[in-house]
């Protein structure tokens, strides 16, 4: 079985896609770029630098491999820039394509928002308009008033005519 899977072709377990890969390496990068952009980056390579530098002044045990114009520490440092330069670059880039997504998806949300907040306006006025075609409770009462006050003019005029007519059938 063990052949059979090696000479099966597909992907090996031990072998990365090519995004994984770039994204293991621009988190890597990130990790990078914000280590030296630090204090604690530039405090370590300070103390480098003076240990090298006195050493190879001293001569400790008799060992100056870099003498005075440090030509090896200058390749160092070349070679340090020439590998952080890009590494800092594909972190901004990286970075960059970050805060495209999110201004988009704030876009994306702040036109939501207006869109309701638009519409709850919409809807405030039509209440607002549904209100003042309400009738109000003193409306109400004023329009009841008057109602009862017609109402009980018509009964005492109706029992005014009663009276008028019957008034020889009593005793």
């Amino acid at each position: 079985m063990a052949d059979d899977r090696l000479n099966t072709p597909g992907r090996s377990r031990w072998r990365r896609t090519a995004s994984e890969d770039s994204d293991a390496f621009g988190r890597f990068a990130e990790t990078f770029a914000r280590w030296m952009g630090t204090p604690a980056f530039l405090a370590w390579m300070t103390i480098f630098v003076i240990i090298w530098c006195t050493l190879n002044v001293v001569g400790i045990f008799g060992l100056k491999w870099d003498p005075y114009p440090f030509i090896l520490l200058n390749l160092f440092f070349s070679t340090q820039a020439s590998y952080s330069a890009p590494l800092i670059l594909l972190a901004e880039n990286r970075q960059t394509d970050r805060d495209h997504v999110r201004l988009a998806e704030d876009r994306k949300q702040a036109a939501q928002s207006r869109a309701d907040t638009d519409f709850l306006a919409r809807e405030i006025a039509a209440l607002r308009s549904s209100v003042n075609d309400l009738a109000t409770r003193d409306y109400v009462r004023t329009e009841l008033r008057n109602e009862l006050r017609e109402l009980l003019a018509e009964l005492d005029e109706e029992r005014r005519t009663v009276e008028e007519r019957t008034p020889s059938d009593r005793p």
